[in-house]
C-alpha cells in the first residue's frame, strides 16, 4: 500500500509523536463509519460526558472516582479542521437537533487528570492522558485498497457493481453517457467532466435510504470538500482493457492519468498523514439502515466494512518497536442507534454487526490487536414502555420524531411523542441476507427521534446527555490507559 519512501516517511513522523509522549502521554484515537453512522453526535457525547462528569458506571476511572477533571486544549496540528464542539453541543441540548455529519478530517484534543488505581502509583502527582480524537468520513477509508489498483483494475470493478441489478437504476445516466465515448479519441475536458458528474451522481443516489449501498468507491466524489471540481476528482471508470497502451492524449489516456493523479494527491496524503498514526480505533456502523433497504444492502454493507477493517493496520508492538511502527492495538465497532430498538433487540443486533465483520475481526485478534462489538447510542433519544395491543404485550420505544419523519400516513411535527414498536430483527443474522426467508425490506419502522431534553435532579443539577453503553465504549478505548 505504501512505498518505501512512504515508510520511511512514516517512521521519522512516528518517532517524533513517540518521542514527544515519553513525557507527555497521548493516545491518537480514530473515529470512523460510513454514511450517518453517527460519528459527530458521538465524539460530542464522548467529550461532554467527560467535561461534565457524565454517568459512566461501567467506565471504572469515572466511576471509581480517579478522574479528577477533563479539558480541552490546542490540537497539535495547525493544518486540520478542529472539531467543533462547542458547536455541536449547542444544538444537541439547547437546539435539540442533530449535528451535521462529518464531511472532512477534523480533530480534536481532550486532556484528562487521574489519580492512579495502584496505591503506591496514588503518592506520585497525578497522572494525565492526551487523547487526540481524529474523526474522518469512513468513505475515505475505502480509497485505501485503490493505492495497489491501477486504472484498469478500478474501472473493470466499479463498472461491474455499477451493471448490478440493485444499481441499474441509479448508474443507468451515466452507463448511457458513457457507451457513447470513445477510449481512442484525443481527450475532451467536457465530456471528462460530465462523466465525472454522472458517476458521482449514480455513486450518491446509491448512499439513498431506500438504497442504503456502501461500497462506493472513491470516497471524496462523495465527499469532495475544497477539492470538488479539481483536476484530482475529474475523472470516472472506462471500459479500458488490462495491459493495453491507448495513444497520448486519449481519453483513456488522460482519465487514467487522473485515476493516478487522485491516488497522489488525495488518497496517500490522507493515509500517511493522519490514519498511519492512529492507536485506536471506533469504527461506528448503521446497520439498521442496510436491513431496513433490504438483503443487497446488507450484503454490500458487509463488503465495505471488510474493506474498511482490511486498510487498519493492526497489531500490538513492543514499547521499543513502537517507535519505529505504529499499530491500532485496539478496534471497537459498534452498531449505532441502539435507541431505535428496545433492549431485548439489543443482543441480535450484536450479533448481526458480529456476523458481517466476523472474518475481519479474527484476523485483527490474529495480529495481537484487541477487538468488541457493542449495540450502542452515544446519545439516546428515547425510553422504553410497553403498550399492549390486542391483549399482547408489546415492547416498544417512546421518543420525539423529528419534524417531517413518517410512519404510514402519520406525519410527526417534532414536538409530539410517539411509541414506535420498531419490529423484531431475526435471531439468525444468515437471514437477513436470504431474500425469501429475512427482513421484508421497509418492514422495520425506524424514524429519526430529535435529542431528548435533559433531565434535572430534585436540586435543580441538569443531567448530562443519556446514552446505551458509552461508558462500556469508553473502558474498552482508554480505560487501560487511566490506571
Amino acid at each position: 500500500m505504501t512505498s518505501i519512501a512512504d515508510e520511511a516517511r512514516l517512521v521519522l513522523d512516528n518517532f517524533a509523536d513517540r518521542t514527544t509522549s515519553i513525557f507527555h502521554p497521548s493516545l491518537r484515537l480514530g473515529v470512523t463509519g460510513l454514511s450517518r453512522a453517527g460519528k459527530t453526535v458521538f465524539i460530542t457525547a464522548l467529550v461532554h460526558n467527560l467535561l461534565a462528569g457524565g454517568r459512566l458506571p461501567l467506565f471504572k476511572a469515572q466511576a471509581n472516582g480517579r478522574i479528577l477533571g477533563a479539558d480541552l486544549r490546542e490540537q497539535p496540528d495547525d493544518a486540520v479542521p478542529r472539531f467543533q464542539y462547542e458547536d455541536h453541543i449547542r444544538r444537541i441540548v439547547e437546539e435539540r437537533v442533530w449535528p451535521e455529519s462529518t464531511r472532512a478530517i477534523s480533530e480534536l484534543r481532550l486532556t484528562v487528570a487521574f489519580e492512579s488505581a495502584s496505591a503506591f502509583r496514588r503518592m506520585l502527582p497525578g497522572g494525565k492522558l492526551t487523547i487526540d480524537i481524529v474523526d474522518y468520513p469512513g468513505e475515505w477509508l475505502l480509497d485505501l485498497p485503490l493505492i495497489d489498483k491501477d486504472f484498469a483494475t478500478f474501472s473493470a470493478e466499479s463498472l461491474e457493481r455499477a451493471r448490478l441489478p440493485s444499481r441499474q437504476k441509479e448508474a443507468a445516466a451515466f452507463l448511457a453517457k458513457l457507451a457513447e465515448v470513445d477510449l481512442e479519441a484525443p481527450a475532451d475536458e467536457v465530456t471528462a467532466r460530465d462523466l465525472s458528474v454522472l458517476f458521482a451522481d449514480y455513486l450518491k443516489a446509491c448512499r439513498a435510504d431506500t438504497t442504503a449501498l456502501s461500497t462506493l468507491p472513491p470516497g471524496r466524489f462523495l465527499m469532495p470538500g475544497d477539492l470538488d471540481g479539481s483536476p484530482a476528482l475529474t475523472f470516472a471508470p472506462l471500459p479500458v482493457e488490462p495491459g493495453r497502451t491507448y495513444p497520448k492524449g486519449s481519453m483513456a489516456a488522460h482519465l487514467s492519468r487522473r485515476y493516478e493523479a487522485y491516488k497522489t494527491v488525495v488518497v496517500k496524503p490522507f493515509f500517511r498523514n493522519h490514519f498511519a498514526r492512529l492507536d485506536r480505533q471506533i469504527l461506528l456502523v448503521d446497520v439498521l439502515q442496510a436491513i431496513n433497504a433490504g438483503p443487497e444492502a446488507v450484503a454490500d454493507l458487509e463488503t465495505a466494512l471488510t474493506d474498511i477493517l482490511a486498510c487498519f493496520r493492526p497489531g500490538r508492538s513492543t514499547w521499543l518497536g513502537s517507535f519505529l511502527t505504529r499499530r491500532i492495538d485496539r478496534i471497537l465497532v459498534c452498531a449505532t442507534k441502539a435507541d431505535h430498538l428496545h433492549r431485548e433487540s439489543h443482543r441480535r443486533l450484536e450479533a448481526i454487526v458480529r456476523g458481517l465483520v466476523d472474518d475481519a475481526i479474527s484476523r485483527a485478534n490474529f495480529s495481537g490487536a484487541k477487538t468488541e462489538v457493542l449495540a450502542m447510542a452515544a446519545v439516546r433519544a428515547t425510553r422504553e414502555a410497553t403498550i399492549n395491543d390486542a391483549g399482547e404485550d408489546l415492547p416498544v420505544i417512546v421518543g420525539t420524531p423529528a419534524a417531517g419523519e413518517t410512519i404510514g400516513e402519520r406525519t410527526f411535527d417534532g414536538k409530539a411523542e410517539t411509541a414506535v414498536f420498531p419490529g423484531d430483527l431475526p435471531a439468525d443474522p444468515r437471514k437477513l441476507f436470504d431474500p425469501a426467508g429475512g427482513v421484508e425490506p421497509g418492514s422495520l419502522r425506524f424514524v429519526r427521534f430529535r435529542p431528548p431534553r435533559l433531565q434535572q435532579t430534585a436540586e435543580g443539577l441538569t443531567l448530562s446527555l443519556p446514552h446505551i453503553r458509552l461508558d462500556r465504549t469508553l473502558e474498552f478505548l482508554v480505560g487501560d490507559r487511566l490506571q
